[in-house]
């Protein structure tokens, strides 16, 4: 077996000290342009790799963030997970993708072994939290944010669309357009996401003295998304909706197809059908669905920033519940209200 190459050895080859080598390969630490460059020329004549782990031992920073997901089903969440992990590796940290139950149900087992690699954080998308979790991660001196998702639990810093506005939003839209038999497709009831949409959706029509006139529950999976519409749809033409929204876009692609393909219905003549998250095919021609936009780009740059303000001065970075304006993107797939003017169709 091969000897292992030292720091000592490099900075011997580079002509430089060992605590040069160091900061060289030490993200964010400060060396000159020339030290730099002769320091990594000596590396990769020698073949030589920094120990991260050993090296997290005596800085006491492992450079790792534990990013814990429950659901991939979505297309929201592959692409919003991989602009996290970009994010947090220009900033120098690697990231852990962890699989859970979006559910509390088994994260104790999860957040057991998280903690076990002596992350510097952690991200949790898509997954509920307990209590007891977050006073953990506390006691471990490990700082969490909620990444879409957003729960009442004190000293923990979440980040979200503004789920209720975007609510509101959908609800004034579908009443402008001459709505009278409005419903909802809920998505996994024990999700904020879900909450808060709902109960925007639902205060949006109360004030126009309207209320739901059919309800379902999707759960934010495709096939329950699709017996919901059944039970909805294929009813008699006065006992079904005019419009329905559709708690997120994954599940409301599959309502227009059950509408559109079983049903033989037309979208939007016979049904309007608007969405959230605004994931790639809800703009394909074959959908040209009409959502609220989930901002990716800025929920990530709310949750790293905020992440790394957790790690960085502990001391002083206050949690905070960050909502992020969702802008409704208007397609073909919902009735466009009469004299609606197209710059109210937000970017």
């Amino acid at each position: 077996m091969a000897e292992k190459v030292t720091s000592l050895q490099v900075a011997q080859l580079a002509g430089v000290s060992q605590s040069a080598v160091s900061r060289v390969f030490t993200p964010g630490a400060s060396v000159s342009k020339k030290t730099e460059e002769k320091v990594r020329k000596a590396a990769a004549e020698l073949g030589y790799r920094p120990n991260v782990l050993a090296r997290a031992m005596v800085s006491g920073k492992s450079r790792i963030i534990g990013l814990v997901v429950g659901y991939l089903d979505n297309y929201f969440y592959p692409e919003a997970l991989e602009k996290l992990s970009n994010a947090l590796q220009e900033k120098g940290y690697h990231v852990l993708i962890f699989m859970a139950s979006r559910t509390a149900g088994n994260i104790e087992d999860v957040m057991a072994e998280i903690l076990d690699y002596q992350v510097d954080g952690v991200i949790l998308a898509s997954v509920a939290m307990s209590s007891e979790i977050a006073m953990r991660c506390q006691q471990a001196g490990v700082p969490v944010v909620l990444f879409n998702r957003s729960q009442d639990i004190e000293g923990i810093t979440s980040v979200t669309s503004d789920n209720y506005v975007g609510g509101r939003k959908v609800a004034e839209f579908l009443l402008a357009g001459g709505h009278e038999r409005i419903g909802y497709i809920a998505g996994w009831q024990g999700a904020s996401t879900q909450r808060d949409r709902e109960a925007g959706f639902r205060a949006g029509l109360s004030e126009s003295g309207q209320s739901l006139f059919a309800h379902e529950i999707g759960d934010f999976h495709t096939e329950t998304a699709r017996a919901a519409a059944r039970r909805m749809f294929d009813v008699a033409p006065d006992m079904r909706p005019d419009a329905v929204f559709v708690a997120n876009d994954h599940m409301a692609l599959a309502v227009m197809d059950v509408i559109r393909f079983e049903l033989g219905l037309r979208v939007p003549e016979d049904v309007s059908v608007v969405g959230y998250d605004d994931v790639p095919p809800a703009a394909w021609p074959a959908y040209n669905l009409t959502t609220i936009r989930q901002r990716a780009n800025l929920m990530v740059a709310e949750t790293v920033t905020a992440l790394l303000e957790h790690i960085d001065t502990p001391t002083t970075a206050k949690p905070r519940k960050v909502a992020i304006d969702g802008p409704l993107i208007v397609r073909t797939s919902a009735r466009l209200p009469k004299g609606w003017n197209p710059q109210r169709t937000e970017t």
